[in-house]
């Protein structure tokens, strides 16, 4: 306790210890808890760019690739041992191999970056089912006068067991992408208190100590103190701002970017899995259920809050380019009405040939029109995104250390402002 004591005692020795402990106590504490708060943000700025948003984005492609898979299987099917369609048949085999191995390295990245037990469960099960429906195409490409029934078995793996799976898994990747989120936002909350609260803190003890000594020396300025109270308010105002700037920066690309990509992928996977669905009607030699299924995700598409009006335009994309995705979609449409009404006339292979033709003017031809127009908004939204990760990136640059070397100064400061004054005590 006589420590204690003497650090209260009304003298001037004792109070200048006072002030000197406390204002470097204060600012070791803030040096601490900025160069922590800092260094977290970056390592949460770069797990949100590279892990949470590949890993939605990866869940995302994935579902549009199986989706794909099944409507080149269908044209594979449609197109076997047509001379005339030989074209539509290479273009057909070549897409389904390129949507495989897209499937294969998602379904690899997903297993590797798996975040928990329950994830790793559902690749695995993707993998199985995986398997299984491959084994369902190859019977279904070889089988001739058969190839309708296999590939029925293959069409519902895909959809009782393959998409279901994947939407789990695109469920997970956005839920880890908000909770990588929430916990930045929470960080940088805790940044900006801290800059409000110690450093302020800080502020006040260093202008306080100025005061006293100014009126107990007779001593207007103090450099020392001056130069670290300018440190401190130089440390301060940048900090705040870089943690609220790139917050911004990052939360405006995960809306304006990012969610509009991610839900303008999964309106591409339904029209993908819609036009197979025409395929699936000549299949199945005009079976019901595939004209009200396309009907169904028709519809979806061209209203609400899913539909392409609404997830590709926004305002990052211009009025012409959202224009040309709905107009384009909605001439496959057309070309799907058209080939369903000479099946249901009996002129089955003329509408083979319209649906799979690669002129123009044929359903396979409007379609890859369509999604052109959809890859090119996907694709400035996917560029928009990664810029906007650089910019952040560039933004936090440095800030772990800035800290320690503006407070570490601070620090020095403070006892070398009052060398002199002990000196006077001896």
């Amino acid at each position: 306790m006589p420590v204690v004591e003497r650090a209260f005692r009304p003298e001037t020795p004792a109070r200048l210890r006072l002030w000197a402990g406390a204002t470097v106590l204060t600012a070791a504490v803030l040096l601490v808890a900025a160069c922590l708060v800092m260094a977290r943000v970056q390592q949460q700025a770069r797990i949100i760019g590279d892990e949470a948003a590949p890993q939605a984005a990866n869940a995302a492609d994935l579902y549009f690739a199986l989706s794909d898979m099944d409507a080149q299987v269908a044209r594979l099917v449609l197109t076997s041992g047509r001379d005339d369609l030989a074209g539509s048949n290479i273009d057909a085999l070549g897409t389904y191999r390129e949507r495989g191995r897209q499937v294969d390295e998602s379904l690899q990245r997903s297993l590797t970056t798996a975040s928990s037990e329950e994830e790793r469960a559902i690749v695995l099960g993707l993998l199985h089912d995986l398997g299984a429906y491959r084994e369902r195409v190859w019977q279904a490409l070889t089988a001739g006068t058969a190839a309708a029934g296999y590939y029925t078995q293959a069409t519902n793996v895909l959809h009782l067991d393959l998409l279901p799976a994947a939407t789990s898994l695109r469920e997970a990747g956005e839920e880890r992408l908000d909770s990588a989120y929430g916990n930045k936002r929470a960080t940088e909350v805790a940044g900006v208190t801290l800059a409000a609260v110690v450093g302020g803190l800080l502020l006040i003890l260093l202008i306080g100590f100025q005061v006293w000594l100014a009126r107990r020396f007779r001593r207007l300025f103090n450099p020392a103190l001056i130069t670290a109270t300018v440190l401190t308010a130089l440390l301060l105002a940048p900090m705040a701002t870089v943690l609220i700037l790139q917050g911004q920066v990052l939360s405006r690309a995960r809306d304006e970017s990012l969610i509009p990509f991610l839900d303008l992928t999964r309106a591409r996977a339904i029209s993908y899995d819609a036009s197979a669905d025409t395929s699936r009607y000549l299949i199945s030699n005009r079976l019901d259920v595939y004209r009200r299924d396309f009907d169904r995700k028709a519809d979806a598409l061209e209203a609400g809050d899913s539909g392409l009006p609404t997830v590709a335009g926004g305002p990052d994309i211009g009025p012409y380019y959202t224009e040309q995705v709905v107009e384009r979609w909605k001439a496959y449409r057309a070309g799907h009405e058209r080939i369903v009404e000479l099946a249901d006339t009996g002129r089955k292979t003329e509408a083979i040939t319209a649906l799979t033709g690669i002129r123009r003017g044929d359903a396979s031809f409007d379609f890859s029109y369509y999604d052109a127009a959809v890859a090119e908004i996907t694709a400035s939204r996917r560029d928009d995104f990664d810029m906007a990760l650089r910019d952040a990136g560039i933004l936090l640059t440095g800030w772990p250390f800035v800290p320690a070397v503006a407070l570490g100064l601070v620090i020095l400061l403070v006892p070398l402002s009052v060398r002199k004054r002990f000196a006077e005590y001896r």
